[in-house]
């Protein structure tokens, strides 16, 4: 018995097509579940242990962790964030988290590196996981709204927090079209 080219043609088309969407249906997925990805970014400044419920002393850093003392509420976090990414900090291969706050971010910023140098800014993130990144020391005033941290997190997990950053501020950014803050 022969099968005529074109029928065979048909045939392949026919097995081949399913796999196709299924593939296809794949990447969405994957697709889907990174647009979905958040993380959250607060920043926290260092202040005096005095009993108060308003601060608690929390470990910074896995390997020697470091006890700060920090505020409970945060001065600045994801709402005043524009973009962030991750960089590449020294040639040894180091990298860092860049923060590029809005306007009203980059006014609280540099309001508080003027007024508490020598304090340590203490980052807070919720990206799948729960930890204080990082609590760099201020030097001086940072008027530009650009934030460059170097986050106890692997170039992975930088890379995952960043993602759900842009996530939520491109939800935030959506949202605020609607209701300006």
């Amino acid at each position: 018995m022969k099968i005529p080219l074109s029928a065979f043609n048909i045939y392949l088309c026919l097995l081949l097509v399913p796999l196709a969407l299924l593939q296809t249906s794949c990447k969405t997925t994957e697709q889907k579940k990174k647009d979905k990805e958040a993380s959250t970014l607060r920043f926290h400044l260092e202040v005096n242990r005095d009993g108060t419920p308003y601060n608690s002393t929390v470990p910074v850093y896995r390997a020697n962790p470091i006890q700060v003392s920090a505020s409970r509420d945060a001065f600045l976090d994801e709402g005043y964030i524009e973009e962030a990414s991750v960089v590449d900090v020294d040639k040894m291969g180091g990298f860092g988290i860049r923060i590029q706050f809005d306007p009203h971010g980059r006014l609280v910023l540099e309001n508080v590196t003027t007024s508490n140098k020598g304090q340590r800014i203490v980052i807070f993130s919720s990206f799948g996981q729960v930890r204080w990144l990082a609590a760099p020391v201020i030097t001086h005033r940072i008027s530009d709204g650009v934030f460059v941290f170097t986050p106890d997190a692997t170039r992975e997990e930088a890379g995952r927090i960043v993602l759900g950053l842009n996530n939520v501020i491109k939800a935030i950014k959506k949202q605020s079209a609607f209701f300006p803050r």
